[in-house]
């Protein structure tokens, strides 16, 4: 994990300027989905990932902190998240919430208190 939440890690893989849209999305418990849309701004970094019909197509928002891998080859991106994690994320609304910042806020304290972040669920640590 890197110590921003928004921010890939460097041994993530990830290349800036790569385009990850259409990128399968692995959890750390199988398959969740595709990417959407995706930033590689500095400190803004995150991924927005179809669920498809796993969870009846919702997107939902994942910071780049969250991304452990990034399969060049394969064109997989690997997240340090469960199923269960990204099921329970709140839903992403790209016409509402891609420039919110309260949504953005949100997001943030899902990850870091109630999320993979916080130790309790995922025992990553605070970042």
């Amino acid at each position: 994990m890197t110590d921003h939440l928004w921010s890939y890690s460097t041994e993530s893989g990830h290349l800036a300027g790569t385009d990850l849209t259409g990128w399968r999305v692995e959890a750390s418990d199988g398959h969740i989905g595709k990417v959407d849309k995706h930033s590689d701004e500095v400190d803004d970094a995150y991924l927005v990932v179809d669920t498809g019909v796993w969870i009846f197509g919702k997107e939902v928002l994942i910071p780049a902190s969250a991304v452990t891998r990034v399969d060049l080859e394969e064109q997989t991106v690997h997240l340090a998240l469960s199923k269960e994690q990204v099921k329970d994320a709140p839903e992403f609304v790209s016409d509402k919430h891609l420039a919110d910042r309260q949504y953005r806020e949100e997001i943030s304290q899902y990850y870091r208190t109630g999320g993979p972040f916080s130790g309790g669920m995922g025992g990553m640590g605070v970042i």
